[in-house]
């Protein structure tokens, strides 16, 4: 009885209170009431009620048996509420360091029922009503129960009467006031002495809302596209990119970054872009591999100074999971004929063109694939592709070959300048691997090593057809690295028994490609490939991230599922926060380009809780609540939810909810919003001016 009636019968006095056309009397373990039927049904349920918490364990305060009538007459008013006093006091979120956090009033509940429930939340009332809190509580939950990866907090740094930059103190010491109340919740929640270990892995962020969206590459970095390589900074939404699958996927947002500290990210197989330090990355380890653990994303900021473990590279990259899928071309030749061609094919223009090969298989395949050519063996190695002449043929016509030669720019190239034109190098993954297997059945073939997969090999003394033999390689799929055997000092080579320097660096070039592309269409090349095992699995790892200077920043959303974009070299990144709890605090002092950008932000697996006052917007004048405008913009749409609660709900001061209701009087007998004139400006803000 002691604890039904409190301590010196404090709650029965507030019941007593509440029901003052009521009698109640206790006498020993039994409570009695005498008064109004429904009052005394009222005060029996309420009793039940208390009984009901009181066996979980939880005590029983004045602010809980206040909060527990009015949920009680609400509901036997008819306002709907079907959850009882009882659910709402016992529903625990979390538990740390001797203290459950819990709802305290029917509306909390249900804006921690539809956290649950829904990917984006809204939770819209005054100050002191546990928006933030309860938020941040339902977040370190779901890291706890590894629904999440991370939690992001964030708030807008609005200079409130004050500007930053002539606050004392670093930018961190300067923003540290805006961030203060999240600090301070999360020590409530978590083992302080583990708030900085997290903070410093990157699982809890805390930041203001201006350096969320900063992870961004320079606006000359360049990104693939169905129509080939385009600057981050001149792309626009709706446009399209290439994601992760090799299909194409739209932009959904671009948001300039202004000017940022960069980074070089460079991969064990030499390739490279460029970001900022704030910029995400997929990657896993060869733990997460060997637990079967997904990927994980960081910041290039996170994995500075911990790229090795035990000398061995410690990130992996993702790699396309299909061929790059370009719009198909029509091109003027067979694609595995050009490869022969560009591999052994004299293509000078001076002479009728020739092939010079040991397979004569190759010279059938040739000579196939090219109508209208006849191809003759010469002698030894070398093959001359003759046109095939029509009876009744008066004039010299031009050979076939040497026309699309001179229409491809490739008529008198030599081998040290050699290109693939771009109309083979973004086109159909069939045609680009035709060219591919053209090129590595003339100066290619497979490296079988022992207890390993087989690699493949390609040399070639031009520059650029070295890039393009990488870009074809990287499009399908695989991985090229590069090493150049210097001519200088070389051992000369025979050429029928003579001697012939080398004029020229060799470019070797080892290639894997995935499983189920064949690189060779030559029986011997594919016989000893398939023999061998194959290409295995291609793999890239981060070999370093060096700093780059300062340069104008860009970024993307995509709306790709994993949110993975390519950018240079065929690396794959991405902007989007997937796998995270994010709570957006404060956010009346958005402008509504800040609650856009925060909005397509929201990454797969993710969740975000936006919280906020709208009756206490510090915006300069002329400026737009974002959270005003977004409650007409996004009402119902699926997976969105808006919460509203009131002065009821204040878990604060009582005169806090009084406080708040007179304010509200105010407002609504003068006509203002925040004490200033709808519409118009406060007296000072005329005077300042």
């Amino acid at each position: 009885m002691v604890t039904v009636l409190g301590s010196g019968d404090s709650l029965l006095r507030v019941i007593e209170k509440a029901f003052p056309a009521a009698d109640i009397h206790v006498r020993g373990n039994e409570i009695s009431a005498v008064g109004d039927a429904r009052e005394v049904a009222l005060i029996q349920r309420l009793f039940d009620e208390m009984m009901l918490v009181l066996r979980t364990g939880q005590p029983m305060t004045e602010d809980a048996v206040e909060r527990s009538i009015a949920m009680l007459r609400a509901s036997e008013n008819g306002e709907g509420a079907e959850e009882t006093p009882a659910q709402v006091l016992t529903q625990n979120i979390l538990s740390s360091r001797g203290r459950t956090i819990r709802p305290k009033t029917l509306n909390q509940k249900r804006y921690v029922d539809a956290i649950d429930k829904h990917t984006i939340v809204f939770g819209i009332g005054p100050a002191g009503t546990g928006k933030t809190y309860l938020a941040m509580a339902k977040a370190v939950q779901a890291l706890q129960s590894k629904q999440v990866n991370r939690i992001i907090l964030t708030r807008p740094a609005v200079e409130a009467g004050e500007r930053l930059g002539f606050l004392p103190g670093t930018l961190y010491e300067k923003i540290d006031p805006y961030l203060r109340p999240l600090y301070d919740a999360l020590h409530d929640m978590l083992d302080p002495d583990s708030i900085p270990k997290l903070m410093a892995s990157g699982t809890i962020e805390v930041a203001p809302l201006a350096y969320m969206r900063g992870r961004a590459q320079p606006r000359f970095t360049n990104l693939l596209t169905p129509d080939g390589w385009r600057p981050i900074g001149d792309l626009q939404v709706g446009d399209l990119v290439i994601g992760s699958d090799g299909e194409p996927t739209p932009v959904l947002g671009v948001y300039p970054q202004g000017e940022k500290d960069i980074y070089r990210v460079t991969a064990q197989d030499g390739s490279w872009t460029l970001c900022c330090g704030e910029h995400l990355w997929t990657v896993r380890t060869a733990s997460d591999k060997r637990r079967n653990k997904p990927w994980r994303v960081l910041e290039t900021r996170e994995m500075i100074g911990d790229l090795r473990a035990a000398h061995a590279r410690r990130y992996e990259l993702p790699m396309l999971t299909a061929p790059v899928c370009f719009p198909e071309r029509e091109v003027p030749m067979d694609p595995y004929a050009l490869g022969l061609l560009l591999g052994d094919g004299c293509l000078t223009g001076t002479t009728t063109p020739s092939f010079a090969t040991e397979d004569p298989e190759l010279a059938v395949a040739l000579e196939s694939v090219l109508p209208g050519i006849q191809v003759r063996h010469k002698g030894g190695p070398d093959y001359v592709l003759n046109r095939i002449k029509s009876p009744g043929d008066v004039v010299t016509l031009e050979n076939p070959v040497t026309r699309v030669l001179r229409e491809l720019d490739l008529l008198r190239t030599r081998s040290h300048t050699k290109f693939v034109p771009d109309d083979y190098l973004y086109n159909s993954a069939e045609v680009r691997l035709a060219v591919l297997q053209g090129l590595l059945d003339s100066d290619g073939g497979p490296v079988a090593q022992k207890d390993r997969t087989c690699r493949i090999q390609y040399t070639t003394t031009s520059t650029m057809l070295r890039d393009d033999v990488i870009a074809l390689v990287q499009s399908l799929g695989g991985v090229a690295c590069t090493r150049r055997r210097v001519a200088e000092g070389r051992k000369p080579g025979l050429a029928n028994g003579r001697e012939v320097a080398y004029r020229r660096d060799a470019h070797i070039i080892d290639i894997r490609l995935p499983e189920g592309i064949e690189p060779f269409r030559l029986a011997r090349k594919r016989d000893k490939y398939q023999a061998a095992g194959g290409g295995g699995r291609p793999m890239r790892f981060i070999d370093s991230i060096e700093p780059a200077g300062r340069e104008e920043t860009v970024c993307i959303q995509v709306a790709a599922e994993d949110s993975l974009y390519v950018t240079t070299d065929y690396l794959l990144t991405h902007n989007t926060l997937n796998d995270a709890f994010i709570i957006l605090d404060e956010a009346q002092n958005t402008s509504p380009e800040q609650m856009k950008m925060f909005l397509t932000r929201l990454g797969f697996d993710s969740k975000i809780v936006i919280t906020g006052d709208v009756t206490q917007v510090d915006l300069p004048n002329g400026t737009k609540s974002g959270l005003r405008q977004v409650q007409d913009i996004l009402d119902g749409v699926d997976d969105v939810h808006f919460s509203r609660l009131t002065s009821h709900d204040v878990v604060r001061h009582k005169l806090v909810g009084r406080i708040v209701d007179a304010y509200e009087k105010y407002d609504s007998t003068h006509g203002t919003e925040n004490g200033t004139h709808k519409g118009g400006r406060s007296k000072s803000a005329h005077k300042g001016k």
